[in-house]
């Protein structure tokens, strides 16, 4: 799964990444973003924008907004058909905008927090799906999940599951609003090559989403 991320990267550095429309937002580094805080996502809606959303889906015909909090992840493997995710899976993609993210590896007794990111440092984006739900009082609140896939080699002693980044090439097509055929872009939906990623093990200090700083991401060893 992927329950706890970060995004630390510049709005300039984003803009030149996801090829965005250059409008000015407010981008504070984050990193320890937790399951129902907002986060930025790229859409494509005349062109790639950043939109704030709260962590969490909320499906259109839900009466009660609380179904967010269980709707953090979809399955890549059933993401098509899942009612609660079939109808963003065809209309309302995104990518969920990262820096890295945590697991926790099993250690005996304990577990210990690993901090993930890609070996160049760059920004990526995370296969997401996104959804507005109209309270019944009128008020929209966006919301999304993130896409998880079967791990990759590097992940495989640290968990059996991992978020999607989807590659720089296959950004287009991901975000294309033209494109709904599941077949088309299920294939997209694939573990990140474990030679162009790292970890490495932090605090587990990261383990409250109370915690923020820079210094949740410093490689550590031994009990901290």
């Amino acid at each position: 799964m992927c329950g706890r991320f970060i995004q630390d990267s510049p709005f300039p550095v984003l803009l030149q990444e996801f090829d965005l429309r250059s409008a000015e937002v407010e981008i504070l580094p984050r990193y320890n973003i937790a399951p129902t805080q907002d986060v930025f996502a790229v859409i494509n809606e005349d062109g790639n924008r950043l939109t704030r959303c709260r962590w969490g889906l909320i499906p259109p015909w839900a009466k009660d907004p609380a179904i967010g909090n269980r709707m953090i992840n979809a399955r890549a493997e059933t993401v098509a058909e899942k009612p609660s995710f079939r109808r963003s899976f065809r209309n309302h993609r995104c990518l969920v905008v990262a820096t890295g993210f945590y697991e926790w590896r099993k250690d005996e007794a304990r577990k210990i927090p690993v901090y993930v990111h890609l070996k160049d440092t760059r920004p990526f984006g995370l296969a997401g799906l996104y959804s507005d739900w109209r309270s019944p009082e009128g008020q929209v609140i966006r919301t999304c999940t993130i896409i998880t896939t079967e791990t990759n080699r590097l992940l495989e002693p640290i968990h059996d599951r991992m978020p999607v980044i989807i590659s720089r090439e296959d950004r287009g097509l991901w975000l294309d609003p033209e494109v709904h055929d599941p077949r088309t872009l299920q294939p997209l939906l694939k573990p990140y090559p474990s030679e162009e990623m790292e970890t490495w093990d932090v605090s587990t200090r990261v383990n409250s989403p109370a915690n923020d700083g820079s210094e949740l991401i410093k490689p550590v060893t031994g009990s901290e």
